[in-house]
């Protein structure tokens, strides 16, 4: 769904995105959605790094027991445990 959004812009810099929507074959509006997405991204993409800069930076800090399974089978016994009494 298209909604209409109302930018107070100065006059040369309208004259100039026109001219470059017109010889790229798109219109003003498609350059702006364009661009707002791309800015979107950008800053989920920021975000996406940020967190595994710091999974990177906690690997290694934590020392797995021996004899550790998987999360999965301490969590199923855990349940058992805490539901069946075993």
């Amino acid at each position: 769904m298209n909604n209409k959004l109302t930018l107070s812009i100065n006059q040369i810099v309208i004259e100039e995105a026109k001219r470059y929507a017109k010889s790229s074959g798109k219109s003003l509006s498609s350059i702006v959605e364009e661009y707002l997405k791309s800015l979107a991204l950008k800053e989920e993409n920021n975000k996406k790094k940020s967190s595994l800069k710091i999974v990177r930076e906690l690997k290694g800090s934590v020392k797995i027991p021996e004899d550790f399974t998987s999360y999965k089978e301490i969590l199923q016994d855990a349940l058992v445990e805490k539901y069946l009494g075993k």
